[in-house]
């Protein structure tokens, strides 16, 4: 009876112990996506809450600027690490990309409002600069099984998705960069930008694109009706693959130019 007893007070805790882990981790996981959700309203001027100081200046006539539908002044209010904004073309959602000054994996569990946990938030390393002008910026992400963050790249497996759904915007204070996607691979997990040396040698870049071209992975897709050279600008997403921790799954794109 007794042994009998103290089961049942083990499994009663066992299954206790899940049902916290489960509420805290979907907790963290509603706070995440509604920070996202809040710089998307933000982003877009939907938040009437943060209010701009009005200007008594008289403007200058200019050349017509750029028109960039993101709010980059309200966003770096929230956080100062924010410097990009991207659309994704498999996606219904836009998300910041940032950048943190010291610690490269900070946003690998930090969210865009910098509290900690998953999902994280879209970020590059201090090794690329924010201006886009590398030959290749990596951008890391979160695959979401809600399909948030890059959680929705795994469509890409298969190649029916890929039509009209290739263009990856990327949107900065001063530009609205255009990027075309090449391929769609499953990769070693590796360090890329110090495995190729940062792409400081015209020899590493040609090997990196060479390296794309020859996966040969049943959910890697090349295309070739794109010019990539060691010359161009690479849009880089990089995610996890559920069950193969040794690989990771990139979205490769080409900068094709501004609109």
């Amino acid at each position: 009876m007794k042994h009998k007893k103290a089961w049942l007070i083990a499994c009663i805790s066992v299954v206790a112990v899940c049902v916290c882990y489960l509420s805290y981790y979907y907790m963290r996981l509603y706070q995440a996506n509604h920070a996202n959700e809040k710089m998307q309203n933000i982003a877009s001027g939907a938040d009437n809450s943060i209010v701009e100081p009005v200007s008594t200046e008289v403007p200058q006539a200019t050349e017509k600027p750029v028109e960039i539908p993101i709010d980059f002044k309200a966003l770096q209010q929230q956080n100062p690490d924010i410097y990009a904004w991207i659309e994704l073309p498999c996606s219904e959602k836009g998300y910041p990309i940032l950048q943190h000054p010291t610690d490269d994996s900070y946003y690998l569990d930090h969210s865009v409002e910098g509290k900690q946990g998953l999902p994280g938030a879209l970020y590059t390393e201090s090794v690329n600069a924010k201006d886009f002008s590398d030959f290749n910026t990596v951008i890391y992400g979160h695959n979401m099984k809600n399909g948030t963050m890059f959680g929705n790249l795994k469509r890409y497996r298969d190649p029916g998705y890929w039509e009209g759904k290739r263009d990856i915007v990327v949107y900065t204070a001063d530009q609205k960069r255009v990027y075309r996607i090449f391929a769609a691979v499953v990769y070693p997990s590796i360090h890329i930008l110090n495995t190729y040396q940062a792409f400081e040698l015209e020899g590493n870049r040609e090997l990196f694109i060479q390296s794309i071209q020859d996966s040969h992975d049943i959910n890697s897709h090349v295309v070739n009706d794109v010019k990539v050279t060691a010359d161009s600008q690479i849009l880089t997403l990089s995610t996890c693959i559920g069950g193969k921790p040794n690989n990771r799954y990139l979205i490769e794109a080409v900068y094709i130019g501004d609109e």
